[in-house]
């Protein structure tokens, strides 16, 4: 037999049109039948899926039941059988799995507002939807809920998650919230899948973003593309409207003064590798004009010797190049080192953010 039966076969069993030892069962009797003959076998029956007086209606029917002959068996099981082979197609029951059936397929906000209209749960376990979104979405969460919410959240939360999580608050709430997990015990189950549903609910619920990337990575990818000259300017407005969305964009910017706090110096030989040499020698030639010795000494001192002693060669045979062919060139080191790091083949330093207690 089959391991896996859908269950609105089983429970729709007719009577036996005529003839055959099972006419006088009732439908009931049949599924019951049935199912007990599949478990008797190993069969996977997910009788979980049927609507719960379905389930009460099986076990109470099987229940009632001894024996069944061998004949009685062979006649419900030729009938079961016979009834499977007359299916040609089958549709996913109520408009719970037509919405799962076509998940994907239709959009959300439609998917949405039919699981409102019709009452529709969306998540099977919440707790397993919440795992997935990750500790980024799910630390706001954390921090805006009620202590007794957030202790049940991270009580069902893996371990690791949980301890990531309250290493990410502050140390007063982390405490209250820790105090309260030894609270949790008289905690129903119930009341465990609607906070899970309540809190996945609320986290699907957000609109879809227009934008992968967040207005600090936005603004701060086109500043990197920018002039130094238009890239000043748009910072020091910023910091008149907005200082901490200023600083922030600062933080993302990379440019050819960032290059020594940046880039460990044994990974200055591999980001040259990368470089065409004679956009290399234009861009250390205008360095110290534009304000960036400190990379073009960097750059030099964190390569072989004979190497450095070549490039200050052809920086002087350069002379003194146009302000604007030095910014191109440095704005062209600093696009191979974006896409290396893009790329995983080089790994930036994160500068450390300030201590705002200190």
């Amino acid at each position: 037999m089959n391991d896996m039966v859908p269950m609105k076969t089983i429970a729709p069993l007719p009577e036996l049109s005529g003839g055959g030892v099972s006419m006088s069962l009732s439908r009931r009797a049949k599924a019951a039948i049935v199912v007990r003959l599949l478990l008797n076998e190993g069969a996977d029956i997910p009788l979980e899926d049927l609507p719960d007086e379905l389930q009460v209606a099986l076990t109470q029917q099987m229940g009632t039941m001894r024996t069944v002959d061998r004949d009685t068996l062979t006649a419900v099981v030729d009938e079961f059988a016979e009834e499977l082979d007359r299916i040609g197609l089958s549709f996913p029951f109520g408009i719970a799995g037509a919405l799962d059936a076509l998940d994907g397929k239709i959009s959300p906000q439609t998917s949405a507002r039919l699981r409102k209209e019709a009452g529709v749960r969306q998540f099977g376990d919440p707790w397993a939807r919440l795992r997935e979104l990750g500790t980024d979405k799910l630390l706001p969460v954390l921090q805006n809920e009620s202590v007794e919410v957030a202790a049940v959240m991270l009580s069902k939360l893996p371990v690791a998650m949980a301890a990531e999580l309250l290493g990410r608050i502050p140390g007063p709430q982390a405490r209250q919230i820790t105090y309260a997990v030894s609270l949790t015990n008289a905690v129903t189950p119930e009341a465990v899948d609607r906070i899970g549903l309540s809190l996945a609910t609320q986290l699907d619920a957000q609109p879809k973003r227009a934008f992968d990337a967040d207005p600090v990575e936005r603004v701060g990818a086109i500043l990197n593309s920018s002039t130094t000259l238009t890239r000043d300017d748009v910072l020091t407005g910023l910091d008149e409207t907005d200082q901490g969305f200023a600083n922030a964009v600062r933080k993302a910017i990379f440019t050819f003064g960032n290059i020594p706090a940046r880039i460990t110096p044994r990974d200055i030989p591999r980001v040259l590798r990368e470089v065409e040499p004679a956009r290399l020698v234009i861009a250390l030639a205008g360095a110290e004009a534009g304000g960036f010795a400190a990379s073009r000494d960097f750059i030099l001192e964190n390569m072989s010797g004979r190497m450095a002693d070549q490039l200050r060669e052809d920086i002087e045979s350069a002379g003194k190049v146009k302000p604007a062919d030095a910014e191109a060139a440095m704005s062209d080191v600093v696009s191979t080192i974006r896409q290396m790091e893009q790329s995983g083949d080089l790994l930036l330093i994160v500068e450390e953010e300030e201590d705002d207690d200190v």
